[in-house]
């Protein structure tokens, strides 16, 4: 059996690290995963039920969880993966956070975000930042490494430069190339889809 310490690990690094081993397991092998809260229960069981698998779930204590996961050995690769974008797709981001209501828990959810783009196995075409999303790929963001593993994978990432210039930010750009809103809005009006977090 293969055992996952997800204890302590916020959102989407429970499913990652499960998913990782599921890879790594040989046949008929059950993978063990320990957590530490009822999200990250429910974000697993939602996993496998998704990829077929049997998933039996403990209370190990007072904040822990053991959740095993087993089954689905034969199942082709594709089944137990997230259903591939197809064509150009494009990630716009206009905020430093994401969603309403909290700066801080959008700004959580936000770097939790980027992070998933780079375990997705269909990366999106271009990244696009503006607005407040300018921030983001400038010095000091907490998502620079996630957003240079997108680059180094081929993703175009591009922000604005009105919008660098607005707040002070040309030249701490940081990754990524500089771009203007005729270009914004030919990249966005080719593009198959759109993800706005």
């Amino acid at each position: 059996m293969i055992k996952v310490d997800a204890m302590g690990q916020a959102c989407p690094m429970p499913v990652v690290m499960a998913n990782k081993a599921l890879k790594e397991r040989r046949q008929g092998e059950a993978v063990e995963v320990h957590v530490d809260n009822e999200i990250a229960v429910e974000n697993l069981k939602r996993m496998a039920a998704k990829q077929n698998l049997e998933c039996k779930v403990e209370a190990a204590g007072e904040a822990h969880y053991v959740l095993t996961l087993r089954g689905a050995d034969t199942a082709p690769e594709e089944a137990v993966c997230v259903p591939k974008a197809e064509g150009n797709l494009v990630v716009a981001v206009d905020s430093k956070t994401m969603g309403n209501g909290s700066e801080e828990l959008g700004a959580i959810l936000m770097k939790g975000f980027l992070f998933a783009l780079t375990q997705q196995e269909q990366l999106p075409r271009t990244l696009l930042f503006y607005n407040g999303g300018a921030h983001i790929p400038t010095e000091g963001s907490v998502s620079l490494e996630d957003l240079k593993a997108l680059e180094s994978r081929g993703v175009e990432i591009l922000t604005c430069g009105t919008c660098l210039d607005f707040y002070g930010l040309k030249d701490k750009l940081a990754v990524g190339g500089v771009t203007n809103m005729y270009s914004i809005v030919e990249i966005l009006s080719k593009a198959s889809h759109v993800i706005k977090p």
